[in-house]
């Protein structure tokens, strides 16, 4: 019993542990529902957590009804992602001794228990740019829905508009 307890505590921290917050811009109802709030796709931005510079948006369904008022509504794994440079970028080193393998920078619950929706970023130091993958996934199986986003690290005047 304290075996199991254990796992599920395990679980949830994994699941949470490269959690950030993404600010809602707005939404569009998609679906009407009689009881419950409407099916609707979401627009969230947040701003890449491993470097400066970078903000990504993106869209995502969430349903609505009984079962997604109460947070038992599985979400489907369509997403759009688009990230833009909004400043200076300096390359990490973590990133630049590493190009081509993935780093988690969002990880967001779609489901109750194991459907989350990520993006994940690669440098592409031929090109010097930074490219952004959506993806929804869950423990036993992922989707192969997915979308990208490519950001070229390039020099940032301040005073633009």
């Amino acid at each position: 019993m304290k075996t199991t307890r254990y796992l599920l505590i395990l679980t949830c921290y994994a699941m949470y542990s490269h959690s950030i917050i993404a600010d809602t811009i707005g939404h569009v109802d998609i679906n009407f529902k009689l009881l419950g709030p409407d099916d609707k796709i979401v627009i969230e931005a947040f701003d890449d957590p491993g470097l400066s510079g970078v903000t990504c948006y993106y869209s995502h369904a969430v349903k609505g009804g009984l079962k997604g008022m109460t947070g038992v509504a599985e979400d489907s794994s369509d997403a759009s992602l688009d990230c833009k440079q909004t400043g200076s970028i300096n390359l990490p080193d973590s990133i630049l001794k590493n190009p081509g393998k993935p780093q988690k920078v969002f990880k967001k619950r779609t489901s109750m228990m194991f459907k989350t929706l990520q993006v994940m970023r690669f440098y592409d130091q031929p090109r010097n740019t930074l490219v952004y993958l959506v993806y929804s996934d869950k423990i036993l199986e992922g989707s192969p829905k997915n979308s990208i986003s490519v950001v070229p690290v390039m020099a940032w005047n301040s005073n633009q508009p």
